[in-house]
């Protein structure tokens, strides 16, 4: 099939305002089209694009027709960009005017990944008629759980800082074109683009001068450090019964997002609009980060040739799934899995009928020691034994001196920011406690949700706690796997905030989202104890005040302490799936 390229089409939406689209259609007769809209830049995706995104030219091979769209108030659409304000009106319209167009066959699906990942949800709850199919790539249907926030309620610092700067340094260009900003603005949003680690040691929060001073949306952010109605304007779960077309869902198990992507799935298979809606989600997850790479291959581990989402051919499976259901060939995706997960440790996909796995065996690793679990040399150890022996754990968590992030489900904006890194030098910190099981004589396989149950008190009224899933190596290399962090003032819901009593131990549960990884004979299994990742999150000050507004003059050490035994049974929680045949 032969295409012709249309360069900045006009689009128009409800209220005149024009979007621009890059357009590839048929020259003759009537093709599906597929829709991409995203707020930085089309013309960015002229080249190779995401790893976890199709190929275009195997899209356009395919018989399909393509239109990627400027986000409304972005690079060359009218308009003023405010963050997922218009996306659902914007995408409802353009979906119908492409159903409009001589070149269309009236069907639509829609691809891409992070915020091009939300605009298709956004769309979908709408119940565009045209709209046929989503394939959302590492996203979140909930704003607020991910990605500006997290599900135990930290800022996501790193995120929410180079996100913002990149957004307000693109925004003040366009502004520049019409006289309306200053050259310095725009010359101080770019060399923040430089440097964007020093974004995340200025304090308070809020004031970083660069993104402060560009206001807009973000001193709404830092408003709300609670999940309250402005968050809930903006979350679409209750909103899943609208949505009438099958998603696949695409995550990694070291992206930011692989929370909300499995719980979007497991949510959609139930709450979905229709049948097919329901039975047509699929998940695919792989060893993958929030990044453009796609193959896995990191610093400190790599997941072999079969990780790659080339060569496990990811752009085919999105024709299958396109083909099925814009194209109505009931046929493109027999012998294609529902669930499709990449199986860490033995380094091998596996297609699953299920997620969680219908053969999970939830098992307690309870939390043990004889008060020294300080560092990966301490006595803390994991024991699958209901625990005898009353005991506690103490550490200094200072906020001037946080736990620093290494690796984990972050941004890639320096080596060993994300993705799978040795926790070796992080875990010999004093204020890190470290539980681990004896060395394993035979293969256990944790896939699924993972969660960590802390009986804990504090100095403080008001502190982190956070929580570490790490594989460690016959040779001492602990790799992480999953993590978690939870404000204790969000321990009974994100949208109330409660104190705590200095000295009260309470009962907390960490969200560590999920993992699939074998823990291969002489290994160990390991959980990583403390109270901040820094910059991944940002800093608790401890005083229980509104963190984004305190300096660090304001911040106290809080003396945390870690109970176990059997009135404080706490336990690291993993489902474990008993296969003999994973080793």
């Amino acid at each position: 099939m032969q295409h012709l390229y249309e360069i900045d089409v006009r689009v128009p939406m409800r209220d005149s305002v024009a979007l621009a689209a890059n357009v590839w259609h048929p020259t003759e007769g009537k093709a599906p089209t597929l829709l991409v809209r995203l707020p930085y830049g089309k013309d960015a995706m002229m080249g190779v694009g995401h790893a976890l995104m199709p190929d275009i030219q195997a899209l356009l091979e395919a018989g399909y027709a393509l239109v990627v769209q400027d986000c409304r108030g972005t690079h060359r659409s009218e308009g003023e960009f405010v963050p997922h304000m218009a996306d659902r009106n914007d995408g409802e319209d353009t979906v119908a005017w492409i159903a409009e167009q001589p070149w269309s066959d009236g069907t639509v699906g829609m691809y891409g990944g992070s915020y091009l990942g939300m605009v298709q949800w956004e769309t979908a709850v709408t119940g565009a008629p045209g709209l046929k199919a989503i394939a959302p790539a590492v996203t979140s249907i909930d704003n607020y759980e991910a990605p500006w926030y997290g599900p135990g309620g930290a800022l996501s610092l790193s995120l929410v800082t180079l996100w913002n700067a990149i957004m307000y340094a693109a925004d003040a260009q366009r502004s520049l074109a019409t006289s309306e900003d200053t050259l310095s603005q725009v010359q101080e949003l770019g060399q923040a683009l430089l440097s964007p680690e020093a974004l995340n040691e200025v304090l308070p929060t809020a004031d970083v001068p660069v993104l402060r001073e560009y206001g807009k949306w973000w001193d709404e952010w830092m408003a709300h450090p609670s999940h309250d109605g402005y968050w809930d304007a903006m979350e679409l779960t209750s909103e899943l019964k609208n949505v009438t077309v099958p998603a696949l869902n695409i995550g990694g198990w070291y992206d930011l997002y692989i929370g909300q992507t499995l719980r979007t799935y497991t949510t959609a298979r139930q709450k979905a609009g229709t049948a097919q809606a329901r039975e047509g989600q699929r998940l695919i997850i792989g060893p993958w980060d929030h990044g453009a790479a796609g193959d896995g291959v990191y610093r400190d581990r790599s997941f072999g040739p079969l990780a790659s989402a080339r060569l496990m051919g990811l752009s085919d499976l999105h024709v299958k799934f396109f083909d099925r259901w814009l194209r109505g060939d009931t046929t493109a995706l027999d012998g294609v899995a529902p669930v499709k997960i990449f199986v860490m440790g033995i380094d091998q996909w596996r297609d699953e009928q299920e997620w969680p796995l219908p053969d999970t065996r939830w098992a307690d690793f309870h939390l043990a020691s004889t008060g020294h679990a300080n560092t990966a040399d301490g006595d803390g150890v994991l024991t699958t034994q209901a625990p005898t022996d009353a005991g506690h754990e103490t550490y200094l968590y200072d906020p001037r001196r946080p736990v620093p992030s290494a690796g984990g489900a972050s941004m890639p904006t320096t080596p060993g920011f994300c993705g799978p890194v040795d926790q070796r030098t992080v875990a010999a910190r004093e204020d890190v406690l470290c539980f681990a099981t004896p060395v394993l004589e035979e293969a256990v396989e944790v896939t699924g949700p993972v969660s960590l149950t802390l009986f804990v008190s504090s100095s403080a009224v008001d502190t982190d706690f956070t929580a570490k899933l790490v594989d460690v190596f016959p040779d001492g290399k602990a790799i992480n796997l999953c993590d978690g962090i939870l404000r204790t003032r969000y321990r009974n819901g994100l949208a109330t905030q409660e104190l705590m009593e200095p000295g009260t131990v309470y009962e907390i549960t960490v969200d560590m989202t999920g993992t699939s990884n074998v823990f291969l004979p002489g290994h160990r299994i390991r959980v990583d104890v403390s109270s901040s990742n820094f910059p991944r999150y940002d800093r608790n000050t401890n005083t229980g005040g509104v963190i984004a507004h305190e300096s660090e003059e304001q911040m106290i050490p809080a003396i945390n302490h870690i109970h176990h035994g059997p009135n404080h049974p706490s336990r690291l929680v993993l489902p474990v799936i008993d296969r003999k045949d994973q080793a």
